[in-house]
């Protein structure tokens, strides 16, 4: 099977990076679990929306997320079981695509770089499974389609969600 897995909210925690940053800057306590829907500069007040947009722009950004929990044990296992590539867009921001790559080789060197897509669009895939947590993503992807939770998806239907990396080693492994 060739699986193609995007990284920002699905393996790297760009979410509550975005929420630490607002908290220190802010001097804030925003927690991603009292957010149930929407992206995380639309849960801060309106005068400090700009700071969060501008965060993606700052080196280091993506660079330091964390991986989000279980991502690095299953996508080992997915990686020596299937075809696993990573798709992410990582042309928006300027420092993201060496960034990006640097995060992968420091928490994910089993996956080569023939194996990392470092795209815009990802509908150009063509593969058995997208694991994405935009439907924008899912939506013209010809294979099957995981969507991975997020606040900013908790009101997107129509495709299969999974919540943890557990649930998908157990769909898939």
């Amino acid at each position: 099977m060739t699986i193609f897995v995007d990284m920002d909210d699905v393996l790297a925690d760009t979410y509550g990076k975005h929420i630490e940053l607002y908290n220190k800057e802010h001097q804030q306590a925003l927690s991603i679990a009292n957010i149930t829907q929407g992206e995380a500069w639309e849960n801060v007040p309106d005068i400090h929306r700009a700071s969060i947009l501008q965060q993606a722009y700052e080196p280091g950004f993506f660079r330091e997320l964390k991986p989000i929990k279980d991502a690095i044990q299953v996508m080992e296992a997915l990686y020596a079981k299937h075809e696993v590539y990573i798709a992410t867009a990582a042309t928006q921001f300027p420092n993201s695509l060496k960034e990006k790559s640097d995060w992968l080789s420091e928490h994910m060197p089993f996956i080569n770089w023939q194996h990392q897509i470092m795209c815009g669009h990802k509908f150009i895939l063509n593969g058995d499974l997208l694991i994405d947590d935009r439907i924008y993503n899912l939506e013209k992807f010809e294979g099957d389609t995981l969507l991975f939770n997020s606040p900013h998806n908790s009101n997107d239907s129509g495709y299969t969600r999974v919540a943890t990396w557990l649930e998908i080693a157990e769909r898939l492994l």
